[in-house]
């Protein structure tokens, strides 16, 4: 396999021009469908992952991918790509320009905190892109991106998509709610990318796809935090996640213990 640099610099090529193929949709009136989850897409969300499916098959056409919009090709192959050609699609088609173009690659036969080999996430609208490469370090627009030092719960930002579908989860929910000291939404791919920034503490999700939170796994940790599912194991397979700052952990999955119901 390629080395993880020339991996990461292909992973931000692509991920740069799949972001200029949103652009030229974003704020347009385009026409939102329905899948069959009644979850919205767009031809963006289309025409950007058509785009790095091409060009990921061409450049690596051993690895396999996975992709929100049009699914799995060579799922037997030891190293994937994981697409997510626009997360936050409700934020997009809002106008709103928090949203993202996400790509990791992951090797299947890794143990789980090590799975996400490389992890870039793109934010077109605001010119932002986070990245890193396992020992390589996270990168903020080029410069070295660290997690807060922050320590009290009462001073950290706690960031989410939104308030709905916690279900066992909302006991936990509300008490870190009640016990950080700033709250905000419209989070998505871009309430990671502020954690891992030092911009806030924590990041919370109660529903998450593996092209939602792939290149998480790496990226929260070359920063210096964390990336887990509600259990605290790190993996980006559980289906759901916090990530933390690192320092305030242990605070965030005490409460979160406390407040879960037994099973």
């Amino acid at each position: 396999m390629e080395s993880l640099d020339l991996l990461l610099e292909a992973a931000l090529d692509l991920t740069w021009k799949a972001g200029r193929i949103t652009l030229g949709y974003f704020q347009s009136g385009v026409d939102v469908e329905r899948k069959q989850d009644q979850s919205p897409v767009t031809i963006a969300d289309k025409s950007s992952e058509s785009f790095l499916r091409d060009s990921l098959t061409h450049l690596f056409p051993d690895h396999g991918l996975i992709g929100e919009e049009f699914g799995s090709y060579h799922q037997d192959a030891r190293y994937c790509w994981v697409i997510d050609p626009i997360d936050g699609t409700k934020s997009f088609i809002h106008g709103v320009p928090l949203y993202a173009c996400l790509l990791a690659l992951i090797d299947r036969s890794a143990p789980p905190d090590k799975t996400t080999l490389v992890g870039v996430a793109h934010f077109p609208a605001l010119n932002e892109t986070v990245y890193a490469a396992q020992g390589c370090g996270c990168y903020w627009n080029g410069r070295r991106a660290k997690v807060s030092t922050v320590d009290t719960l009462s001073a950290a930002a706690l960031m989410c998509s939104d308030f709905a579908h916690y279900d066992q989860h909302q006991p936990a929910f509300e008490a870190l709610v009640a016990r950080t000291g700033i709250q905000r939404t419209w989070g998505d791919a871009y309430g990671y990318a502020l954690v891992a920034t030092g911009r806030a503490e924590i990041m919370l999700d109660p529903k998450m796809n593996i092209w939602d939170c792939a290149p998480f796994g790496v990226i929260m940790a070359e920063a210096g935090g964390t990336f887990t599912d509600w259990a605290g194991l790190s993996t980006i397979a559980g289906g759901e996640s916090v990530a933390t700052n690192g320092v305030l952990r242990d605070q965030v999955f005490e409460i979160i213990k406390l407040a879960q119901p037994s099973p």
